[in-house]
């Protein structure tokens, strides 16, 4: 299965930003390419923020002039890794919270990409013998219940894709049908290839390289049927993506994006509160709620690798906590000194 398609269709930020290197950073991330198997996209986000973190270094201790996106950091050697410490680190932090507007999320990401560069030049490279990152305290992040679209906001969804007011309909529509009923990621669903699909079985390859099997329902295989009828010509060495654009060329990660907006307007709803990871949660969300799905079996169905990333999707609606208690065995008794009145 040939896999790693969707790199040169996400634009992203890190994408646009010209990282420099320094003989660390780039061991690094070949070890974490071919050694650990990490995608190409996790290993951009991993420089960007090594690198911005070390410019930063260089600006504070020697009074750059330069903005921090234009200094030059080739001049970065093991003996600048060995003097970092930890009032450096929280010093990033602070410049990432104060300067440059980052959340806790982004915040985290990045004290992240740096425990995991100083545990390798630790552990690996053998630049220093103390990890200095060991200390780095991630900031804490608000947990809030993920947004996702009810049962009926889905089944309008599905009828403004399902109006065949454009030759792109029936693949427009399977789209919403996949990430709806199979709860699927959009780097997943632009992968798919025709030769991943057996009868109703999908195969993708997830987060961190791991392969999984998805089952198609009834609903994914009828809106399957129907856009293989129509599909188009693939162009040479897209032939067999599953998902192709108006050029014949497997579908980007941006169009994707677009197309999810465009009907998530024509449903009368907002699209600036739904997008494409909205509706991995609906699909979560319906299958827990409606489905009687286990944690565990959903786990498996996400491909999450812990189950404590699943247990978000454990959220209820006020209709169902108030059913839940209702129905305690307990919710008739009354004191008996009420009964003798």
């Amino acid at each position: 299965m040939k896999r790693g398609k969707t790199t040169q269709n996400m634009t992203t930020d890190v994408e646009q930003k010209s990282i420099d290197s320094f003989p660390r950073l780039d061991e690094f991330s070949g070890y974490f390419q071919a050694i650990r198997g990490r995608a190409e996209r996790t290993i951009r986000e991993y420089r960007y923020d090594i690198a911005l973190f070390f410019r930063y270094l260089l600006k504070t201790r020697e009074n750059r002039p330069e903005k921090l996106e234009e200094i030059d950091i080739s001049s970065v050697n093991d003996d600048t890794i060995r003097s970092v410490n930890l009032a450096d680190f929280y010093g990033f932090i602070s410049h990432l919270a104060v300067n440059r507007k980052n959340g806790p999320a982004a915040r985290a990401r990045r004290v992240s990409s740096l425990r995991t560069f100083f545990t390798y030049v630790t552990d690996k490279a053998k630049v220093t013998e103390t990890n200095v990152a060991l200390q780095l305290e991630s900031p804490k992040q608000l947990k809030r219940q993920p947004r996702y679209l009810t049962l009926e906001q889905s089944r309008e969804l599905l009828h403004a894709a399902s109006e065949k007011d454009s030759k792109y309909s029936e693949r427009d529509y399977l789209i919403l049908t996949l990430f709806l009923n199979c709860g699927m990621r959009l780097s997943e669903l632009v992968s798919i290839d025709i030769s991943d699909i057996r009868n109703d079985t999908l195969v993708v390859m997830g987060k961190g390289g791991k392969e999984r099997t998805i089952y198609l329902n009834n609903a994914c295989m009828v809106a399957l049927s129907e856009y293989l009828d129509v599909r188009p010509p693939a162009k040479k060495g897209d032939d067999d993506a599953l998902f192709l654009s108006r050029l014949g060329r497997r579908i980007g990660v941006r169009a994707v994006q677009n197309i999810i907006k465009k009907y998530i307007t024509a449903a009368g709803l907002d699209p600036a509160r739904y997008s494409t990871h909205k509706l991995r949660h609906t699909a979560a969300t319906l299958m827990y709620q409606h489905g009687q799905v286990d944690l565990r079996s959903l786990q498996t169905i996400l491909g999450h690798s812990s189950i404590a990333t699943t247990e978000i999707y454990t959220h209820l609606n006020a209709d169902l906590l108030h059913k839940a208690v209702e129905s305690n065995p307990l919710a008739e008794e009354r004191p008996k000194a009420f009964e003798e009145e």
